[in-house]
């Protein structure tokens, strides 16, 4: 069970927190906003009206024992920035700033924000990923050039792990299948690929695409 440190409670940030609560994790909100507060105090671990750009009141919330911190301030980039920088001098160990554009997504990087995300920017390009190639059930990037997917591969594409010999030919490695119900993670050489599964692989942008484009073909 991980601790973390929502700032916002907004759409967005009660999002976050709500799922993180429902999946068993210990969840701390903070909010100026006593309306915003009180919707989502039910529905974590513990909620508080709090200014995150009072530095004296984030220390005394133990910023530090959190392990990660989610600075989901919308409405205010001064606040994210004021709020990241904050949280990074009183000691959190990772901070996961919203950004609501380019711009604000390298401000918010360059004052030490550990990772910046910007949701309806990153929502768009997976739907866009999807729309182009449907086979692609979920993805997310390792930096510009490696991503994780989930592919459906239907049935075009069966066997065992070492007579299919992906990482040779195409430069991609399996991490997990789903065969149903059933979730094979880090699948050995003798694991046998079945018709309609669903395979999780890692490696690089351009192996991926030339992968996935055999398959589909």
């Amino acid at each position: 069970m991980r601790e973390f440190l929502i700032v916002g409670a907004g759409r967005f940030g009660s999002a976050v927190a709500e799922t993180l609560y429902d999946k068993g994790h210990d969840v701390v909100v903070v909010d100026m906003n006593e309306e915003a507060v009180a919707r989502i105090m039910n529905h974590v671990t513990h909620a508080a009206i709090l200014d995150a750009t009072d530095e004296v009141a984030l220390k005394k919330l133990g910023v530090g024992n959190f392990d990660h911190v989610v600075i989901a301030i919308g409405s205010s980039l001064e606040a994210s920035i004021l709020a990241t920088v904050l949280a990074k001098s009183a000691g959190a160990k990772h901070v996961i700033s919203k950004a609501n554009s380019q711009l604000s997504a390298k401000v918010l990087a360059s004052v030490g924000a550990d990772e910046v995300i910007r949701p309806e920017h990153d929502m768009g390009v997976r739907l866009a990923q999807q729309l182009i190639a449907p086979s692609i059930m979920d993805s997310f990037h390792l930096g510009s050039h490696h991503s994780v997917v989930e592919i459906e591969i239907g049935d075009s594409l069966s066997g065992r792990l070492a007579d299919l010999k992906l990482p040779h030919k195409f430069g991609v490695q399996i991490i997990a299948v789903n065969q149903g119900n059933k979730l094979e993670v880090s699948p050995g050489a003798d694991f046998q690929i079945l018709q309609g599964d669903r395979i999780v692989v890692i490696g690089s942008n351009e192996n991926i695409e030339k992968f996935r484009m055999f398959i589909t073909d």
